[in-house]
């Protein structure tokens, strides 16, 4: 359970995001945020994790996305801990609000993730969630044409083995996206829920492949 401080904090940082993510792209504006906090609260629900952390990481997890900021993955972070600073919150929690925002994307899986925490697990699989089924596959494509890049191109080759940079660049076909990353989610799930919840969403995306590619081909 909160108790009333944090509850107050909560509030001033949903306040602060949705202020800071007014003209973010609409696949990573507030109500991706909105989103990713409801399923963190579900999967928190049956797990053993301080609900405080869960909410306040889901809150600030993408409060400036790197891919928005030139590919620096440390404004994020800075933006949050002098947030943060500024509500007096206290450093050890400041210190795993700001971990899991280093911790939480995909692209770590190329280098390895450096910290791990329940919390972590559950938001990532939350925000993960928001990336598959059928808002996964509307926000790939609002993605994909914020970057010009092209919705398919059957020459294009699917590249399994790309590095870090090559994935941040994101220049690939909205398409191969699903191959590089959207497909990869569900066995990458840490909790039984989003396990769980993930199964759907998967099922739903390899539906649409399905059913584009028969269309592409008239």
């Amino acid at each position: 359970m909160l108790n009333t401080q944090q509850e107050a904090i909560i509030q001033k940082t949903k306040e602060f995001v949705q202020k800071t993510l007014e003209k973010a792209e609409s696949g990573h504006d507030y109500w991706h945020i909105q989103r990713v906090l409801k399923a963190a609260t579900t999967i928190a629900k049956d797990e053993d994790a301080d609900i405080y952390i869960v909410q306040m990481g889901a809150l600030l997890h993408d409060i400036a996305d790197s891919k928005f900021h030139n590919g620096d993955e440390t404004v994020g972070p800075k933006v949050a801990n002098d947030f943060l600073k500024q509500e007096n919150v206290d450093d050890k929690t400041i210190d795993h609000i700001v971990k899991i925002i280093e911790n939480i994307s995909f692209k770590n899986t190329f280098s390895g993730q450096k910290f791990r925490s329940k919390e972590l697990d559950i938001i990532q699989d939350a925000d993960r969630l928001d990336a598959i089924g059928a808002i996964g596959i509307a926000r790939a494509f609002i993605y994909g044409g914020h970057k010009n890049n092209l919705m398919y191109d059957p020459d294009f080759v699917i590249d399994e083995n790309m590095t870090k940079e090559e994935y941040k660049k994101g220049s690939t076909a909205t398409i191969n996206h699903f191959y590089e990353k959207l497909l990869k989610l569900k066995d990458l799930m840490n909790t039984k829920t989003g396990k769980e919840l993930a199964e759907d969403r998967h099922d739903f995306m390899l539906q649409f492949l399905d059913q584009f590619y028969k269309e592409w081909e008239v």
